[in-house]
Formats: structure tokens, C-alpha cells, sequence
């Protein structure tokens, strides 16, 4: 069956063989969690596929304390090793020095170079080496990530493989899986969290909502709530 085909078929398969394709085709693959409820089943489901699988997150050194909390939680349960990624130093003293600590409170401008520095720029550097990355998008969470694709050619990543296994999940699916599986999951989900990057950036949210509404809330509606990992300019 040619690749073509596979990624055909697969765009309607059950996350778990999803996985299993993915590490079958790519030696070398990364999932990159954000240790959201979406890294909690992914991890999961892989480890049951194989022991080894290779899990890098972003240590944007301004994340909540229940985010490094959560990592060590999932490190011990699985006994993997998770590669933590930190920023360039050189880029952090650039920025701050001409922007300030808090630059993303300034403007939506300001906002995305503070993503860039602290998340775009280390993911890219910690994806070289590799063939794919395994994401936990999924096309409910808002607008903006209403048609991603579920395998797809990643041109902001020199055209490695990108894989969204759970984007056609819904919110409950998530849930429904990380309750029967007893999963580990982000202590701010019991804080009325639903979407949660680093901690001046997120709030919790309330009934009506939606999932990302907590993220960057001081900006315009019509600012895009994206941070430029999965979404870019012109899109």
C-alpha cells in the first residue's frame, strides 16, 4: 500500500492505530506534550504500543508549577525518560532586555515573539534529527484548528511528518478515556482550567466558554488564541 493510501485510510482510524502506523513508518519520532489532557492519553496509548516512545515538552520558564508537577508524575508512571526544552538563553536576554518580562501584555505583536522565543524556536530546534511529531490538536478546541488534518507535511518544521491522533476526539472522548484508564491529568483541570500554557497567560474559564478563552484574554476577540506552534500568520 503506498504512503498516500495509508494516510488516507488512517484520517478516519482510531487514535491507537494511528500510533501504531506512526512508529512503524517513522524510526524516529517524538511526541511533543504540553502534559494537557490530550499528552495524558497519547502518552498512554503509546506506551501500550511500545516501551521506548521519545517525549519531548517546552519548559517555556514560565509555566505553573502543577505543569512540572504533572511531568514528574507521568515520568514515574511509564518510566520514560521526557527531554525538557528550555529556551536560547541568548534569545530570553535579547527580549527581555528590549521588551521587558511581561512584553506580552503590551501588545498581540509582542505576545507571538514572546511565543516564539520561549516555544516555537526551542520546538524547532529540538525536532531536528527527526522523521515526525505527534501532537494532541484536536479540531474542537477552537476555530483556528477546526481542519487539522490528522497526518499532514509540516513545512514550519522542514517538512517532517506531523501526526494529530485525537483530532476528530471530542473534549468527552479525552475524558471518558483518562477516567477509564485512571490516567494522571493537570491539577488545574480541577481549578476550572481548560486550556493551560504558561501561568500569565492563562486563567481558568467558565460555563459557555470556549476551551481556549482562558488563553491571552486582555486581547481583542479578534485576536487569533494561538501561539504559533500550530497556527502562523496568513493562515
Amino acid at each position: 500500500m503506498s504512503s498516500l493510501a495509508s494516510v488516507e485510510l488512517l484520517s478516519d482510524a482510531p487514535p491507537e492505530e494511528v500510533l501504531r502506523w506512526a512508529h512503524e513508518t517513522f524510526p524516529r519520532l517524538a511526541i511533543v506534550a504540553s502534559f494537557q489532557a490530550e499528552s495524558s492519553v497519547l502518552i498512554d496509548m503509546a506506551s501500550r504500543i511500545r516501551p521506548d516512545i521519545k517525549v519531548l515538552t517546552l519548559d517555556t520558564g514560565r509555566l505553573p508549577q502543577a505543569t512540572h508537577d504533572m511531568i514528574d508524575r507521568v515520568r514515574d508512571r511509564y518510566s520514560i525518560d521526557i527531554q525538557v526544552v528550555a529556551p536560547d538563553a541568548a534569545d530570553l536576554r535579547e527580549m527581555v532586555g528590549s521588551h521587558g518580562m511581561n512584553l506580552f501584555l503590551n501588545s498581540p505583536d509582542l505576545r507571538r515573539l514572546c511565543c516564539d522565543v520561549r516555544k516555537s524556536r526551542p520546538l524547532a530546534r529540538a525536532l531536528r534529527g527527526y522523521d515526525a511529531w505527534v501532537t494532541g490538536v484536536r479540531r474542537q478546541q477552537a476555530a483556528t484548528r477546526a481542519h487539522t488534518a490528522v497526518i499532514a507535511r509540516d513545512p514550519e518544521h522542514e517538512d517532517l511528518t506531523k501526526i494529530a491522533p485525537l483530532a476528530a476526539w471530542t473534549k468527552d472522548q479525552v475524558w471518558s478515556y483518562i477516567r477509564e484508564h485512571e490516567l494522571p491529568y493537570h491539577a488545574l483541570y480541577d481549578q476550572g482550567y481548560t486550556s493551560i500554557g504558561c501561568a500569565p497567560c492563562t486563567r481558568a474559564t467558565t460555563a459557555g466558554e470556549d476551551e481556549r478563552a482562558g488563553r491571552w484574554w486582555w486581547e481583542s476577540q479578534s485576536e487569533v488564541k494561538e501561539c504559533g506552534l500550530h497556527w502562523t500568520a496568513g493562515q
